[in-house]
């Protein structure tokens, strides 16, 4: 039986944004499951909408996100260890925070376009706290709507910085020279996805 994959679109995306990605883990053997969730909606909303999602899986799955979807895949197994998973892998997201986004609030249209996820952007301490391998992918070529806010202070994808994708306790990490929107589409990033979520490594 193909072992499922939870596929977390980013925020302002549709869940069909993951559909090039799910057939390259399809053909790749597993059984890619896109979950849809409102990215202005509150964190402890969305974490609660994902841990219902994932009880109704048949077997231990996979989680690939891609931005706050990788935010959301983080936070939902950390504060649910009782929901099973097989790893976990984190696309471009700003798990340590996000300064392009603390910039796009600082404008009355910027907080309404993200809602009640204008907090998550503020600097913060990310950890891993569950045994199963995680995996992050950061995109280094500065392609994306951050980089309109204003230059970026280091190596980024375009909005999100390779700081901000740190997460204490990670398993493994590495850099793919395209933008943050992009990381989805890379035929690169699925081959390296494949590879983890086989061996839980990059390499």
């Amino acid at each position: 039986m193909p072992e499922p994959v939870v596929l977390v679109h980013g925020l302002w995306m549709p869940a069909s944004a993951m559909t090039v990605l799910a057939a390259r883990l399809s053909r790749a053997g597993y059984a890619p499951r896109r979950f849809a969730y409102a990215g202005r909606r509150s964190l402890e909303d969305n974490v609660q909408r994902l841990a219902r999602f994932v009880r109704t899986l048949p077997a231990p799955a996979h989680f690939i996100g891609h931005s706050l979807g990788g935010v959301l895949v983080l936070e939902t197994l950390n504060r649910h260890p009782e929901l099973p998973a097989r790893s976990a892998l984190l696309l471009g997201a700003p798990a340590s925070g996000c300064l392009a986004g603390r910039r796009l609030g600082r404008v009355r249209m910027g907080r309404w376009m993200m809602g009640a996820c204008g907090t998550l952007w503020e600097s913060r301490r990310a950890a891993w706290t569950r045994p199963e391998p995680l995996g992050v992918i950061a995109g280094t070529l500065p392609l994306g709507l951050g980089r309109i806010l204003g230059r970026l202070p280091e190596r980024n994808d375009g909005v999100v910085c390779l700081s901000e994708t740190e997460v204490a306790g990670m398993t493994d990490r590495t850099l793919v020279a395209t933008g943050h929107s992009t990381l989805i589409f890379s035929a690169r990033v699925a081959a390296l996805a494949g590879r983890f979520l086989a061996v839980g490594r990059f390499a």
